[in-house]
């Protein structure tokens, strides 16, 4: 794979950027084309130009074209159009949508949230970890990145999740915080020596608990779009695909296995049929159903508004 380290600036989303960002691109799809249109059009200096430009394509709210600017994608469209499902972020069900999408994308997916989500090892994350096994992983992909580097990338991973101020502050334009630290996804568990030097580092984990506001109609999606992603050709997944295969949702959520096992045995009522669960001493394993899942986004939030 062909990892993105960089492209962020150093800067997690910020809860305005992507509303401005869609309605930039909606009324005029090279607005990125050009550094100095776009701070204009978006009243933010020429690095945020470029950190947004990132998390719009990363987030899969819009895709470069071929012929210059930007498209906006389905996914874009039915959120944050005028009439989608949730424009100015304001459902928790679109955030962990965003999660997902950030955590799954496949073009250049980004390094740190790759390995974080699926291969971090260890109960507890600390910077002087994570830097310690991003230069060797780096190293092993054959990229030649500095110690810098990798920490940006890694503080930018931290904090899209961790506010940076220590606590949750109100949403509004000034606020520096990405709005996915709304997931509460890693929390900060405690301190620890860094070094001989005697300086002290946060340590953090993942929550890993049930999370209700995954609700069934949102845990189908991801399942479905796991399934196409990864597992394409195959009939069946079998319980294990669900809840620790890369890029599952038991993976990119963080979710325990009775969690995962109690949602998978109501998927076939939850999904009107289209997935089917069976359990039994020697076989837990999902397949498909009829008629074949082809629920719009829209489906997720028929519940109405689950709000952060």
């Amino acid at each position: 794979m062909l990892f993105r380290f960089t492209g962020h600036e150093t800067f997690p989303c910020r809860y305005t950027w992507i509303p401005k960002a869609f309605t930039a691109l909606e009324a005029d799809p090279k607005t990125f084309a050009d550094d100095e249109y776009a701070m204009v059009s978006l009243g933010v200096g020429k690095n945020m130009v470029r950190a947004i430009r990132f998390w719009v394509q990363v987030m899969g709210i819009a895709e470069p074209a071929s012929g210059g600017g930007h498209i906006i994608t389905n996914f874009g469209r039915a959120i944050f159009s005028r009439d989608g499902s949730d424009p100015f972020l304001e459902d928790i069900r679109t955030l962990w949508l965003i999660h997902w999408q950030l955590s799954t994308y496949a073009k250049e997916p980004l390094f740190a949230w790759d390995y974080m989500l699926n291969r971090w090892q260890y109960p507890e994350i600390s910077r002087s970890m994570a830097l310690q096994v991003f230069q060797q992983e780096s190293q092993r992909l054959g990229r030649a990145l500095s110690t810098v580097t990798l920490g940006q990338h890694f503080d930018t991973f931290l904090h899209t999740y961790v506010p940076t101020l220590g606590q949750k502050s109100a949403i509004h334009e000034d606020n520096l915080d990405c709005p996915l630290v709304e997931l509460e996804l890693i929390q900060k568990i405690g301190e620890r020596k860094a070094d001989n030097s005697g300086k002290r580092e946060s340590l953090y984990a993942f929550r890993r608990e049930e999370k209700p506001d995954i609700t069934p109609e949102l845990f189908i999606h991801c399942v479905n779009d796991f399934w196409k992603k990864h597992r394409a050709k195959e009939m069946t997944l079998s319980f294990r695909d669900v809840s620790v295969a890369y890029g599952s949702p038991g993976q990119v959520f963080k979710l325990p296995e009775l969690d995962i096992r109690q949602r998978l045995e109501t998927i076939d009522v939850d999904s009107n049929g289209a997935f089917i669960y069976k359990e039994s001493n020697y076989l837990q394993q999902l397949t498909r159903g009829e008629p074949i899942l082809h629920s719009p986004l829209s489906a997720i939030y028929k519940c109405g508004a689950n709000n952060v």
